[in-house]
Formats: C-alpha cells, structure tokens, sequence
C-alpha cells in the first residue's frame, strides 16, 4: 500500500494529511511496545500484585490478564484496521455509535492517556532516583526527591517530542530492542547471579491477602492484584493514534496492537518469574520500612551485589524514560485529533501543528496534566505516597479500558452492517468482543476498590490518606463531561469533522447505514 492509498484511505475517514507519514509498521509496533513497557508497568507496579496476593499473583495472574487482553486488542485490531485514524477510540465510536458515544469514549481516552503518562514518569522517577543515589548522585530517596525527578522526566519528554516525528521514530525502534535486551538481562542474571532462590511450590502456591475482608479471603486479594499485569498492558492503542504517521496504516496498526500484546505477555512473563524466584524474603519484600515503598528496588539490592543491581536498575530505568516519552507521543496525537473536531476546549491551539508536523502544544497539554495528578503524592503522608501512584494506575486502566469498551461494544452491535478492513477478524468477532466486554466490565469494577487495607469501609481503620482516588477522579471527571454534553455540547459536538472532500471514486456507505 504506498502512501498515496494510505491519504486516499485517510481522506475517505474525511481528513487531510496533515501528519508526516514516515513511520514503517515496526515502528508502529515498537511505540505500542514501549508504552506497554513491561519493564515499567511489569517492575513500577510489581508491589501492587505481590502486596495484592503474594507471589501466586504474579506467577498466575500475568498469564490470565495476558489472555484476556488479548481479546481486547483482537477486537481493536479489526476496529483499527478499518478506520486508520489518529482519532482512534472515539472516532471508531463516532462513526459507530454517534457524537454522544464519541463524546464520552474520547474523554475516557483522553483521562487515561493522561494518568498513564503520570504513573509511568513517576514510576521512571521511582527508579531513576534509585540509579542516581546508586551512581554517586546523592539526592535522596525520599517523595520529594521523586516528586522533582517526576517533573524533570515531564520536561524532558515535553522537549524531546517537540523535535520532530522522525527522531520519535528512531527512538521507539531503539527502545523496541532495549526493552527485549533488557529482559534477557534480567533473566539471566537474576537466573544465574541472584543469591537464593525461591522454589517452585513457593512462586506458585504462597500468598499474601491483604483485602482485610470477612469475604472471599486471597482469592479478592488475588483479583486485586491483577492491577499490576492489567496495568501494564495499557497503551496498546498507540498502534492506532499514530495510524496518521504510518504507512500502510490499515494493517500495520492492526498487526501492531496484537504483536504487541503477544510479545510483552510472553517476555513479560519471563521477566516477573525471574524477579519473583529472586525474593530474599518475602516479608521483608512487603515491609514499606525495609523496601521504601518499591519491592522490586528491594529484591534487587538485596539478592545481588551492588554492580548486577546497579546494572539492571540502569536497564529498567532507561526503558521507563523510552516508555513515558512515547506515552506523550501518543496521548498528543490522541489529544490532537480530538481537538480537531472541536472537543476539547481551546481546540485550534491543541490541534495545531509546528513547522516539524508536532502536534507541540497538545504536548505541552499532557504533561503539565500529568504532573497535576500526582501533586497529591506530595500531600498524603510520605509512608502512604504509594498509594498516590497505585490511584493513577487505577485512572489509568480504568479509563483506557472503558474507551476500548465503549467501539467494541458499538461493533458487536452492527454486526454484518460492520465495514472490515484489510485486517479482520471473520465470524470470530463476536465471541472475541463479548469475552472482552465481560473482562472490561469486571476490571472497570475491580480497581475502584482501594488496595489498602486501612481503605476499606468496614474496617474501622478508615483513613482519607490511603483512601484508592481512583473512583473519586473518575467520577468527578466523567460527571464534569456528562453535564457539559447534557448542558453544551450536545448542541455543539457533532463528531469527526471532514476537512477534506471524500474522493468521489471510493467513497462508501457509511458503517451505520
């Protein structure tokens, strides 16, 4: 498919190109890759799934999200594949559903892409931290020495995204490799370096339930615990938001989001058995005195000498640093074809592109946003800041994945009428979208609950300082855009807005006709 098929196919979607179309379908692949990241979500959130369930969690929960997420990147892939679009989500739910659906999808998108980017800089910062007072670097390790590593990765990523999109290529594909390298390092010396060894029966059988309910025991432990895998594949619709960028979009978006699943389940996977097998002790793992909040800085320290976890502390933070700054790539190209139709307000500066084809405001959007919803880990008490990055992981999945939902549910609703593109799914499309719907329903519903004992309001050790804010962010946003659309914008938004005439010789009936 040559470029001129590609802004054919973009202009029956009713768009011009506006982006630069430079990046091959491994490049596509690699930025989805990146921001799934299973060296940041895999090694930043690993204490939420080890404190939510113990080392079961880890060594049968992965391989369980792995697959249900797998039919939710199948059911996007053939979404992405027929509407190559920087819009993604909400223009699928625009075109299927109508503005409202769009409307909502694009919000929910938009909050995730902006929690996903916080918690991935601030678990970069966790890290970096780490590597710097590990280098000679002496700035502590306390939240506010995270917190100022925190706003200096933003900057960082802000500036080097503002370039251009050829060096955001180059850097993914780069990062792509460093993150497959990276787990092989991990596995191997953490295999063959590390002091002990956990066995078998240990990774698979113990556990570790902190629910502090009457109810369910473990196994609610354990479910809170999927946090941590399901966390980190999010991302994956990164494929889709940079379709506008890549040639042969139509297939290489779709390719991208299941390659990219399949790849991170099966090195993800790896990667935790390794870390897991290497706790020294797993009290100690869990104990916020002895691990400073961050199990895996702890296992590491403690089961090899300083130069081996000095080395791989350097490995993972340099794949978070590659994860966060293709999160911003993505969310600014989510942002800025939203605000393209009009939706977000202030839309002529969002969508509007520098000299380089960057969308460099929209930049700007996501990052100052992103800081902002981690200034509470600054307010809580220091020995609960954790809880504060646990929340954003919450937004994050959670808004992600309604945003996926939302086009899945919309397509199981056309069935036949459904207008596939060059990659689809066949008869295949409704099993797959309704396990998928089931499996959002449930995860929607499981990382509301706090993940803190003291949080829980039957317990009487109820505190606001741990309470999840994950619910609380969500519904004051989603409650803010409701009445908004009731109030405004439902006069106003009218969905994707063309900006080019449709080529009279491919124009087609649209999907919901």
């Amino acid at each position: 498919m040559s470029t001129t098929d590609d802004e054919r196919r973009l202009a029956e979607l009713g768009y011009k190109q506006e982006l630069a179309r430079s990046w091959s379908g491994f490049s596509n692949f690699a930025i989805s890759f990146t921001i799934v990241s299973i060296l940041t979500g895999g090694l930043a959130s690993y204490g939420i799934g080890l404190a939510n369930g113990g080392p079961i969690t880890m060594a049968c929960g992965w391989p369980l999200v792995s697959i249900m997420v797998l039919f939710v990147g199948l059911a996007m892939a053939e979404l992405a594949s027929a509407y190559p679009t920087s819009g993604g989500l909400y223009w699928w739910a625009s075109e299927l559903g109508g503005p409202v659906w769009g409307w909502f999808t694009g919000w929910f998108n938009l909050i995730g892409q902006i929690a996903v980017t916080a918690a991935i800089d601030y678990g970069a910062a966790i890290f970096t931290t780490s590597v710097l007072n590990v280098i000679g670097i002496d700035i502590g390790t306390d939240r506010t020495a995270i917190f100022m590593v925190f706003a200096a990765i933003l900057i960082l990523h802000a500036v080097l995204n503002a370039i251009g999109p050829h060096l955001s290529a180059v850097i993914n594909n780069i990062s792509a490799w460093w993150h497959v390298a990276g787990v092989a390092a991990f596995v191997l010396v953490l295999g063959i370096g590390a002091e002990n060894h956990q066995s078998i029966g240990f990774v698979f059988t113990e556990t570790v339930d902190n629910s502090a309910v009457g109810f369910g025991g473990v196994a609610f432990s354990f479910l809170l615990g999927l946090l941590h895998a399901q966390y980190t594949f999010t991302g994956y619709d990164a494929s889709a938001h940079m379709s506008e960028e890549t040639h042969d979009a139509a297939r290489m978006a779709a390719k991208g989001i299941v390659n990219t699943i399949i790849v991170s389940a099966v090195a993800g996977y790896l990667l935790i058995m390794a870390v897991t097998f290497a706790i020294p002790n797993l009290d100690d793992a869990l104990n916020p005195e002895k691990n400073s909040g961050y199990p895996v800085i702890y296992i590491l320290e403690n089961s090899l000498n300083s130069f081996w976890s000095g080395t791989l502390l350097i490995i993972a933070a340099a794949a978070q640093l590659f994860c966060g700054y293709a999160s911003v790539t993505s969310a600014s190209r989510m942002l800025f074809a939203f605000s393209r139709d009009g939706a977000v307000p202030g839309s002529r500066l969002w969508s509007k592109l520098s000299a380089r084809k960057v969308p460099v405001n929209a930049v700007l959007f996501i990052s100052f946003f992103a800081f902002l919803l981690l200034i509470p880990s600054m307010l809580v008490p220091a020995a609960n800041a954790p809880v504060a990055y646990a929340a954003a992981t919450s937004v994050a999945t959670i808004g992600l994945y309604i945003a996926y939902g939302i086009p899945i549910l919309l397509r199981q609703r056309h069935g036949s009428r459904f207008s596939t593109g060059p990659w689809q799914l066949g008869p295949w499309y409704r099993p797959i979208g309704i396990i998928a719907l089931i499996w959002i329903a449930l995860i929607s519903v499981l990382f509301v609950l706090p993940t803190d004992d003291r949080g829980y309001p039957w317990n009487d050790e109820f505190t606001w300082t741990v309470v999840n804010y994950a619910p609380l962010t969500l519904v004051a946003v989603v409650g803010a855009i409701g009445v908004w659309w009731l109030v405004s914008a439902r006069r106003w938004f009218t969905g994707p807005k063309r900006n080019v005439a449709e080529p009279p010789d491919t124009a087609e009936t649209p999907v919901g006709a």
